[in-house]
């Protein structure tokens, strides 16, 4: 039950606590005495607290609290006491950094420290053996603890687990298997209570029950926000997503603040800001790159620099926008749409880390829609409205990887593993018979696979009727691929050694390649577009690629005036949120609230009103114009790309029997367009937009889709039916396609219900195709559709014809191209 943390009948903190909250000026908050009450009483909770609220000291205090009395023993064996978890490496660290000082201060003698993805492994090793009193993970490392064969050793006198940015993974598939492995770890630690920090919540109910939280404790809200939308001099552009265009109001802000994030939705776009900002840094201001791709000593390097005041701006991406308390930064810059007022309020939050102060930021749209984007996330934090996804069902792939990972650790009885994973939230609808089948999954590979030993991963005890490893390689192989973050194959990139090799190659005298220091990862599609001596975008520096030595990608240090590549990464783009897409449909439907937007952009509405129309709040306009001899359907659902992506695949086929010869589609954010080689003005636009489209059509369509293929290939690896790791090797992505692609084409022709279908299904479903949204659309607009059939392109239309056709082209090209299409398009939309 949700309520505000009013103050509870105190319960006085131990001397060196209160001391130390007297020595700061402080006194306890009520938040953070009630979550010391709930201790005492053995309750787990759920807090929700504004930045700068002291939410992190607040799960802490309670086990602090508890360890003091033990601190300084040396006779005590080591036991863990408290498990923290982040969403994210680098804010581990940073709790770590913060958590240090305060027991410092107290004289508490405990052993404090983190284990993740870049922990060594004779650490690591050594955590098992004699763990410390607080452990500070992530989600893989507490799953990879769980298959570990003294998991229970180890985890049986926890008292507490922490989830910080627990709204971060509840949603997603990582949330799937950490509450799977939080219900493992309270097997064997009964007694363990389990506590939520988040900032951003929009259902805290469904949030406590992610968790597995019997209250949740609600603190005050901070100090409002104060969030600027960039206003600029410059041209707007129409499409596009670089940002260029207002590179030097951005510089401006950076120069007006003390330290300022700058936050962008890719690396792609971290990358290219980077260097857009370097070019202008007339004053030679620290500014820094951040992303998950970069070596994890650079990364802690501007992390460091972060803390010390020493850098002006960092370039990041969402690797920098949970939690982490950077004291000096005074400004957060938006590059981009934010996508969702929550995640937006989350960025803002590093901002004046302070309950008291506002924090402050700047929306930078990168294009007219985008403006806004912008001005109605502007006005929905400013209503304190926040989005947020509805509690998923959790993956079938997921449950397959959660139970090797029990069979790696003690052997397990099924029915007592059922029972552990049906009382958590993602799995409570799971039937036992699922459960079984997911079993039959790990244990044999289903009926059409169980002719091959390679997936007989896991043998039942013939006496005792438990599940166990089927051999120590088996769980050796499953440890090596705990997780459900599933990216392209990644190669490393290296300084080359010796750069006479380079003369020596050109020479013919074939120099051997040799990798030096690291200086990050890099997906190995993008390292397949290029040839040696081609010139890219990485670490903030322009490198010149070499070649490839093994799993290194090997580069110099490029000179001259070449425009490089940017690597385009999988992964990092942010649906628009449905919250976000309604208030974006409502604002541009009130004409009253253009007088708040840029003068180039009420002109554009105002040119879109008297040419075509601007579409109600819930109806759906459809537009269809000829140009250069093609014939072209738009329309403007505002519903996230994944749902336009989808509506367009569906739109072709229908357009395909009635005889209008189309020819591609293309969506945005905002919009979707057909062409076609006939005219389509006169189509029934009822019965082609009908919500049926979502039966037959749809299922046919996914029957000869790469898509699918995709889909569950990732399935696969999660589920661990194929590896990519193994002792002493790694899978080339091309070897982990080619082996997916051969057991979906088997599973489809033999056994079309096969779990791993299922889930690729329910997957595509959700995110790649997102059929549930696109269902809501064709619910909402029946009835509704606006048809104007237009002698000409329209305003609205420019941005996403601009799509049409583009090539991925970066840099300045880029911006030369998009220019000159735009005056093309523009002049005949603006035409009077």
């Amino acid at each position: 039950m949700a309520h505000p943390a009013k103050k509870p009948a105190e319960t006085p903190l131990p001397a060196p606590f209160a001391g130390w909250f007297a020595a700061r000026g402080w006194t306890v908050r009520p938040h953070q005495q009630a979550l010391l009450e709930r201790a005492r009483e053995g309750r787990s909770c759920l807090l929700i607290a504004p930045t700068g609220a002291g939410k992190t000291l607040a799960g802490f205090l309670p086990s602090l609290v508890e360890l003091a009395p033990l601190s300084g023993d040396a006779r005590r064996p080591h036991r863990l006491h408290t498990i923290y978890v982040s969403p994210l490496k680098a804010l581990a660290v940073d709790v770590l950094r913060n958590l240090e000082t305060p027991a410092a201060d107290m004289g508490l003698a405990l052993r404090i420290e983190t284990r993740t993805g870049d922990t060594p492994p004779a650490k690591r090793q050594r955590q098992r053996a004699s763990p410390p009193d607080i452990l500070l993970t992530t989600p893989e490392q507490l799953c990879l603890l769980v298959a570990s064969e003294h998991a229970r050793a180890f985890f049986e006198d926890v008292r507490t687990i922490i989830v910080d940015e627990a709204h971060a993974l509840a949603p997603t598939k990582r949330g799937d298997l950490l509450a799977l492995a939080i219900a493992r770890v309270a097997g064997w630690a009964p007694a363990m209570r389990r506590v939520g920090l988040s900032a951003t919540v929009a259902d805290p109910s469904a949030l406590a029950r992610w968790l597995g939280a019997q209250d949740v404790v609600m603190a005050p809200p901070g100090a409002a926000p104060v969030i600027d939308v960039l206003d600029t001099d410059a041209r707007i552009p129409w499409s596009g997503h670089s940002g260029r265009h207002a590179i030097a109001d951005v510089y401006a802000a950076i120069r007006r603040s003390r330290t300022a994030l700058v936050f962008v939705n890719t690396r792609a776009q971290a990358e290219l800001t980077f260097q857009e900002l370097w070019r202008v840094n007339e004053d030679n201001l620290p500014i820094a790159l951040h992303h998950g791709s970069l070596d994890v000593e650079q990364r802690r390097r501007v992390e460091g620099a972060m803390t010390r005041g020493a850098l002006r701006a960092v370039v990041c991406t969402s690797t920098l926008d949970l939690g982490i308390d950077w004291g000096d930064v005074d400004l957060v810059i938006q590059l981009g749409a934010p996508k969702g007022s929550s995640r937006l309020v989350q960025r803002i939050g590093r901002a004046n880390h302070r309950l008291d102060e506002a924090s402050r930021a700047l929306l930078v749209p990168n294009n007219r829609f985008e403006v806004l984007e912008c001005r109605a996330a502007q006005e929905a934090i400013a209503d304190n409205a926040l989005d947020g996804e509805a509690g998923r069902t959790g993956g079938l792939d997921c449950l397959a990887q959660h139970i090797m990972g029990a069979a790696c650790g003690e052997p397990f009885d099924a029915d007592v593993l059922y029972a552990e994973v049906a009382a958590t939230a993602p799995y409570a609808d799971l039937t036992r018979a699922q459960f079984d089948r997911v079993l039959d999954l790990v244990a044999t590979g289903g009926y059409s696979l169980r002719v091959y030993e390679r997936y007989r991963r896991i043998v039942q005890d013939a006496r005792t009727g438990r599940w166990r490893a089927r051999s120590p390689r088996d769980a050796q192989q499953h440890r090596m691929n705990v997780g459900a973050i599933v990216e392209s194959t990644m190669l490393n990139v290296r300084w080359l050694s010796d750069r006479k090799v380079v003369s020596q190659r050109k020479a013919g005298e074939g120099g051997a390649l040799r990798g030096g220091r690291s200086l990050g990862k890099i997906e190995e599609y993008f390292i397949e577009t290029l040839k040696p001596g081609d010139t890219f975008l990485f670490a903030g520096q322009i490198l010149r690629f070499v070649g490839l030595q093994e799993t290194d990608a090997l580069v110099v240090r490029a000179t001259g005036e070449e425009t490089p590549s940017i690597p385009s990464y999988n992964g990092g783009k942010f649906p628009l949120s449905t919250y976000l897409a309604d208030r974006v449909r409502r604002l541009i439907a009130d004409p009253a609230a253009w007088r708040t937007l840029p003068a180039q952009v009420r002109e554009w509405l105002a040119v879109q009103q008297a040419r075509s129309v601007v579409p109600a709040r819930d109806h759906l306009l459809v537009e269809t114009f000829p140009r250069a001899a093609r014939h072209y359907l738009v329309c403007y659902p505002f519903e996230g790309r994944l749902a336009h992506q989808t509506l367009g695949m569906l739109l072709t086929r229908r357009l395909e029997r009635l005889r209008k010869k189309p020819l591609g589609f293309v969506a945005s954010e905002y919009a979707m367009s057909v062409w076609s080689l006939e005219p389509m003005g006169d189509v029934d636009f009822a019965a082609l937009f009908d919500e049926d489209m979502l039966g037959d059509d749809l299922d046919a369509w996914l029957a000869e889709s790469a898509l699918m293929k995709r889909t569950f290939r990732t399935c696969a690896v999660i589920a661990g039916m194929i590896e990519r790791k193994s002792p002493g090797a790694e899978k080339t992505g091309r070897q982990v396609t080619f082996s997916a692609d051969l057991i979906y084409d088997v599973l489809r022709a033999h056994e079309p219900d096969h779990v791993l279908l299922q889930a690729a299904l329910a997957d595509a479903s959700t995110g790649l195709l997102d059929i549930g949204r696109l269902g809501d659309l064709l619910r909402r607009v029946k009835g509704r559709i606006t048809h104007r059939d237009l002698p000409r392109i329209s305003p609205f239309a420019v941005p996403v014809m601009l799509e049409v056709g583009r090539e991925p082209v970066y840099g300045e090209a880029q911006d030369a191209i998009l220019a000159d299409a735009e005056a093309d398009l523009a002049a005949d939309a603006m035409m009077q």
